[in-house]
């Protein structure tokens, strides 16, 4: 299937890209995540803390379909 992923703050840095087409075999989010950080390794050193699929915020557990528009958030600091 092929999704849409959007990368935000340093993982868009560590990605190279914003946004980009991703032939995916996989099947949830998490799993489509681990897939982008082989294609790109420097997310690697990053655990993504939350997921939106389609503009609404998503268990990393949730199932993907065809078309699907996934966006990605590493962890955020703040005090």
């Amino acid at each position: 299937m092929r999704v849409q992923v959007s990368y935000f703050a340093a993982f868009r840095e560590a990605a190279g890209v914003a946004t980009e087409r991703v032939d995916t075999g996989s099947v949830t989010a998490a799993a489509l995540f681990d897939e982008c950080a082989v294609r790109h390794p420097a997310l690697q050193r990053y655990t993504a803390s939350l997921v939106a699929i389609n503009d609404e915020m998503s268990p990393w557990d949730a199932a993907l379909a065809e078309g699907d528009e996934v966006l990605f958030f590493p962890p955020v600091a703040g005090g």
